[in-house]
């Protein structure tokens, strides 16, 4: 993982570019790391595992609340049949 101040990326974005599909590049200001340069393909995995991961979380607290309030879950089934979605 590669640290460059945001004065020295100005005029190295091509090689900058070159090394961040390999790493992250972090950019910095005053040594503090401000903004990061990532391969497109690594943040788009990212994005989508963070989406995931919401996604799993959302039905973690649902269960939670189920729990909480002592409800029983309607089984799948009886949403699809109630839906007309059952075959």
């Amino acid at each position: 993982m590669s640290h460059i101040a945001i004065t020295d990326a100005r005029g190295r974005l091509a090689s900058i570019i070159d090394d961040a599909r390999r790493e992250p590049v972090y950019l910095t200001r005053r040594n503090r790391p401000v903004a990061a340069v990532i391969d497109a393909e690594q943040l788009d995995q990212l994005l989508e595992d963070a989406e995931e991961l919401a996604d799993i979380r959302a039905v973690d607290a649902a269960w939670e609340e189920t729990e909480q309030l002592g409800e029983t879950p309607v089984p799948w089934d009886d949403v699809k049949r109630d839906l007309g979605l059952a075959l």
